[in-house]
């Protein structure tokens, strides 16, 4: 392990330049967490909304969630017409990950002004496809796409992710469920699960709507381009965790084992690199360091260290 944690600096930023767009992993939208606003933001610090966003089996929840998302055809139709998935997959992950932290980390300010930013993209997403018409802004898809979301990084921080029962309890999903869903209700939709159990029933009324996930879309949410030969092994661990571990009703058509179908060796494999990677980044993310400096809760980070000397 002491490998592990004299990482050479230039791995680790390129692992940070990968899921937010900057090498140091606080590009100004991570740095606002810490500058706007004062006060906590609409999650509990330290609740079970931030530890399940801030810890590294987010990596693999983001996989699971994209396998699921895409068995929706108006969803697919939303992100192969009206994205540079393709030409930029990582800019496009970036994007994703900023409203992710920063509506779990940012003040209420600031999560607010990011909801209105994310609502303003989704107007200009609109169309049709086989006749029928899309909207990002549409409250049913919007609800699908929060629904897929937070069942895959719900499964992947039990599967993968440091073990949170015992400060959190075995409500905790529940918790996390009925919590995270007020960010869905700031984009625009309704009608939100409570609890676990009804998460997996309305993830399952969606089943007359699916279809089968295009093999060259599969193919590449579990082998985007432009990854280096040791980016590309740590990832293929990452995907084959995320295939196992997708919701057994939509994994028929994203074309995935899901869960419940075995997997135990992927998913320990994966669990395996994150904790090795925790070991190199350490306990909390950029995001996580700049909302306990802002609270009080933590020291400034290093950035923040830098433009003051």
């Amino acid at each position: 392990m002491r490998v592990l944690t004299s990482l050479p600096e230039a791995a680790r930023e390129a692992f940070r330049a990968r899921v937010s767009g900057d090498p140091t992993g606080a590009p100004e939208w991570v740095r606002d967490i810490a500058r706007v606003g004062t006060g906590p933001g609409w999650f509990e610090p330290d609740g079970v909304v931030w530890r399940v966003h801030g810890d590294l089996s987010t990596l693999v929840g983001g996989v699971a969630a994209l396998l699921g998302q895409a068995a929706h055809p108006l969803a697919l139709a939303g992100v192969q017409r009206h994205s540079a998935y393709r030409e930029d997959p990582w800019k496009r992950l970036a994007g994703t990950a900023r409203w992710l932290v920063v509506s779990t980390f940012g003040s209420e300010e600031l999560a607010e002004r990011e909801s209105a930013r994310v609502r303003g993209m989704h107007e200009t997403v609109r169309g049709r496809v086989r006749g029928r018409p899309y909207s990002a802004s549409d409250p049913g898809l919007l609800r699908w796409v929060h629904l897929a979301f937070t069942d895959a990084f719900l499964a992947a921080q039990q599967a993968v992710g440091r073990d949170l029962s015992p400060r959190y309890g075995r409500g905790r999903p529940d918790v996390y469920v009925r919590e995270w869903a007020r960010s869905a209700r700031e984009l625009g939709t309704t009608d939100l699960p409570e609890s676990a159990a009804e998460l997996a029933e309305a993830l399952a009324a969606y089943r007359p709507q699916l279809a089968p996930v295009p093999d060259s879309m599969r193919a590449f949410v579990t082998a985007p381009p432009g990854l280096s030969p040791l980016e590309r092994v740590f990832y293929r661990g990452l995907a084959g965790a995320a295939a196992q571990l997708v919701s057994p009703a939509l994994a028929g058509c994203a074309g995935v084992p899901g869960r419940g179908r075995g997997g135990a060796a992927q998913v320990a494999v994966a669990r395996a690199q994150l904790r090795g990677l925790r070991l190199a980044l350490g306990d909390h993310s950029p995001s996580e360091e700049a909302a306990r400096w802002r609270l009080g809760l933590g020291p400034a980070p290093g950035w923040a260290r830098e433009t003051a000397a």
